[in-house]
């Protein structure tokens, strides 16, 4: 049974700025302790609402993203409200990963294969 979450925004705080991308999986660490995204990547949809796009503070431990209630489901215009760094990259194509550079804040792209370990796939 999922706990009751107490949100960092507050649904009259979502502003339309990223409409229309769909859904997204997205941390708690984001959408509950406020936390930045600090990595981001997106995998072929799961079904016809899915955006394919999956958002991560970067600081979860394992066990953390182990548990299902610590993940929710989520339009992606309410991650782009939590962090508006995500925006300019929404377009990008299924298979690309993005990570937070500590020392710039900015995200630069990351090799999602090894972030999915054991999994190869062909280019």
């Amino acid at each position: 049974m999922s706990k009751n979450k107490k949100f960092h925004l507050q649904p009259e705080q979502i502003k339309p700025l990223a409409e229309d991308y769909g859904a997204c999986i997205a941390s708690d660490a984001i959408t509950v302790e406020g936390q930045k995204v600090g990595f981001m990547y997106r995998e072929d949809p799961d079904n016809e609402i899915d955006s394919g796009w999956r958002f991560l503070s970067g600081n979860e431990s394992d066990d953390f993203l182990d548990d299902p209630d610590n993940l929710g489901l989520y339009d992606v215009n309410t991650i782009a409200n939590y962090d508006h760094d995500i925006i300019p990259l929404l377009d990008a194509p299924s298979g690309v990963a993005y990570e937070r550079d500590p020392e710039t804040g900015e995200f630069v792209e990351v090799d999602l294969v090894e972030e999915e370990e054991g999994e190869e796939e062909d280019e």
